[in-house]
This record gives C-alpha cells, structure tokens and sequence, in this order.
C-alpha cells in the first residue's frame, strides 16, 4: 500500500566509493496522505533506492522506513547511514573480532549467554578506553594483570 502510493516529493543522491565497491543511494521522502491505522502518527515515507557495484556483481534494493517526523531527503539519508553504520560495525566487531558467526554454540539459552558475555567484554574495553576491540582483545589474551585492570580489580 505504501509503495503505490509513494510519490517522491525531495530526492538526495550520495555515491560513496572504498572497500572495492561502489555504492549509490537515492533516498526520497514524501508526506505520508492516506489513513494508516497502524501507524496514526505517520507523517513521512521514505524510499531509499541503491546499487552496489562490485568487481564481481551489481546488487540493487529498495527498501522503505516511516517516520512520525518531517524532515528532509538529506537528513533522513543521513539518520538511516548513521543507524546502519553503527549496525555494521557492531556486527563486525562481534562476528569479526569475536568470531560470533564461526561459534558452535547451539542450545538455548547459551547463544544468548554468550551474546551477553561478547557485549560486556566490548563495554569493558570501551571503558578501559579502547578503540580498537581486536586490539583490546589480544592484550587481554596475554594474562590475568591485564584483564584484572579492566575489571578495576586488584
């Protein structure tokens, strides 16, 4: 229902280049018209169009938010890049870092134990004013001083 009746009413188009891709966004906004009942505080659809172009392949979306704000193309673009990009580099530490993906754990409720005890390592890293999480790691894998420094044990 929202995709036929999305007519673009301000338009913002961002390339961004690096990592051995291309990518290209065209995020549009339109005031929300009809009566949604499920959302009564509607006020914008936004569309966000994009293609990333790889050596390998070309991948094209397209993917639609609402929001109960009026704002425009541009800052939306820049509010979605901002939640995505925190969204990543969360997954990436943790999958990357952590190697999350590669564990084997399965039965319930370990997975979310170990989600927790990953997402309290990196807060204590934080803490102990790291930025590079691999970094953080590796110095806590050397011995017991370090890792009792960052739990502020003595």
């Amino acid at each position: 229902m929202i995709q036929e009746e999305f007519r673009p009413e301000e338009t913002n188009y961002q390339v961004d280049k690096g990592h051995g891709r291309i990518d290209k966004r065209t995020v549009s906004v339109c005031k929300a018209k009809g009566n949604y009942p499920d959302w009564p505080n509607l006020k914008t659809i936004i569309r966000v169009e994009s293609e990333t172009i790889t050596k390998l392949k070309i991948e094209n979306g397209v993917r639609y938010y609402i929001s109960d704000r009026v704002e425009s193309a541009v800052e939306f673009a820049r509010k979605i890049r901002g939640y995505w990009g925190v969204e990543n580099k969360v997954h990436y530490v943790r999958d990357v870092t952590q190697g999350e993906d590669k564990s084997r754990i399965r039965t319930k409720p370990l997975p979310q134990i170990m989600a927790i005890a990953r997402n309290l390592a990196l807060n204590l890293y934080r803490d102990a004013g790291y930025n590079n999480m691999a970094q953080a790691q590796r110095k806590c894998k050397f011995g017991l001083d370090r890792i009792l420094e960052i739990f502020r044990m003595k």
